[in-house]
């Protein structure tokens, strides 16, 4: 290359969720004297353009590849989960396999500019499995990037693999590659699990994903050995190649549309005491019911705590409409927190990082994302978990089984929740008994032995 320096190609799926890991892992390479080129369709190169305002100094470099979502049977303009409903997700995973051949070109016009030199490696998703070939045919190393936990991904692929709740009568069964995991109950599924088909297309698809892992040269995880050792050794075991932990890679977001700046967040969490506010937040991609919204307000009402609640519209309504209090939180619940200053109501994003980080905050009410995960686990900030989809429900239950951290009060959308269990689990984790501090000194200990004390 005419700088002298090797270039590493990143290409992460087109989630939010997945593009901000591999962001801190274009930042990571370049802090080790690599270039790297990252890739993506054309819409999520201009997101990032204009929400990072890269600078020319930097070796980052952003290269569109070209999608047409329309072609897909999906809307206009929709590149990434985030505009999304969840039925229509799974569509643009599926139709992510039409980026081979133009990824194979992108490849092939990367090594031609650069005088023939080919780049080091191809980091690629683990959703696009089938990159490992296209890197391979051009005589790359190849490595996946799993923005998930090790433990989380060994249960999800071992689930759609398996498909073990097919083959019992029992709501509760075991992963029969992975009986480390422990038991499992059908509440730990997703509705896309539990309706999977060896017939059905999407089963299919993630199947040959999975299989198409074995093809690549390593699998990198944004995890670290101490936390997740029973879902790294799970992989190892399985494909024989290097397996490694290199996380946590954080990356703080900024930009996103929302009803309050980040420095307005900072300077409420200011005012108050130090460990005395819950955060609630589903993720980009979540929500829940109504009448779970309901319950869950009606619980942070009664609990007399501080929270900051990020919201977006309940089940069945857009989800990156506008969030209209009046119609789904109890009579004067927005009036009251804001009279009495114990509550922070905030549409569709929030500065995560920043608040976790804050002293003040002591609970995070969470869909166990694993960005989410180790955004809480770095600050030493207990969870409650409510897992809704993906991998989310092993994250959860890693974190309440084997860590420690954790307890769990809900399991999914389709179900209510009651306003009490709610404020028990609160109540649980914030008190003064014996369960609450050792949970909250479970979380000290894993913030201290990763060096962020």
């Amino acid at each position: 290359m005419a700088n002298g320096r090797q270039n590493v190609v990143l290409f992460p799926f087109m989630a939010q969720g997945h593009i901000t890991p591999f962001l801190a892992l274009a930042q990571k390479i370049e802090q080790m004297g690599y270039t790297s080129t990252f890739v993506s369709t054309p819409l999520n190169i201009k997101k990032l353009h204009k929400s990072l305002h890269p600078s020319s100094s930097s070796s980052i470099k952003f290269v569109e590849i070209p999608f047409n979502s329309s072609d897909h049977g999906l809307p206009p303009d929709s590149e990434d989960t985030d505009s999304l409903p969840y039925n229509l997700s799974l569509r643009l995973l599926e139709a992510s396999l039409c980026l081979k051949l133009p990824f194979k070109n992108l490849l092939s016009d990367l090594t031609d500019k650069n005088g023939g030199e080919k780049p080091l490696w191809v980091i690629s998703d683990l959703f696009f499995g089938w990159a490992a070939d296209v890197a391979h045919e051009l005589g790359i190393f190849h490595a996946i990037f799993s923005i998930t936990g090790g433990f989380g991904l060994a249960c999800y692929s071992s689930m759609w693999m398996n498909l073990p709740h097919k083959h019992t009568d029992n709501v509760e069964f075991q992963l029969p590659d992975f009986p480390e995991a422990g038991n499992f109950h059908v509440t730990q599924l997703t509705p896309a699990v539990l309706m999977a088909d060896e017939a059905d297309p999407f089963t299919d698809f993630q199947r040959r994903n999975i299989r198409d892992w074995s093809n690549s040269d390593a699998l990198l995880f944004n995890t670290v050995e101490d936390l997740d050792k029973t879902g790294l050794m799970y992989f190892r075991r399985k494909l024989g190649f290097p397996v490694w932990g290199i996380g946590p890679l954080i990356l703080p977001e900024h930009g996103r549309k929302s009803t309050i700046t980040p420095e307005q967040c900072i300077d409420w969490l200011d005012k108050k005491d130090a460990n005395s506010v819950i955060y609630i937040s589903f993720g980009s991609q979540n929500t829940i019911s109504a009448s779970q919204m309901m319950n869950l307000a009606k619980a942070l009402d009664s609990s007399g705590r501080n929270f900051i609640w990020v919201v977006r519209p309940p089940l069945g309504f857009d989800i990156n409409s506008e969030f209209v209090a009046e119609q789904w939180l109890p009579e004067g619940l927005l009036q009251r927190v804001h009279d009495e200053d114990r509550g922070l109501i905030v549409s569709k994003w929030a500065p995560q990082l920043e608040i976790l980080g804050h002293k003040s905050v002591v609970l995070f009410l969470s869909h166990c994302g694993w960005n989410s995960v180790l955004e809480s686990l770095i600050h030493g900030v207990p969870l409650i978990s409510w897992p809704m989809a993906a991998e989310q429900f092993y994250n959860a239950k890693l974190l309440v089984e084997e860590v420690g951290v954790c307890v769990e009060v809900a399991r999914g959308t389709h179900f209510d929740v009651r306003r009490d269990d709610i404020l028990e689990k609160i109540e649980l984790v914030m008190g003064e008994n014996e369960k609450g501090k050792e949970i909250r000194g479970g979380q000290w200990k894993l913030k201290k032995c990763w060096g962020m004390l």
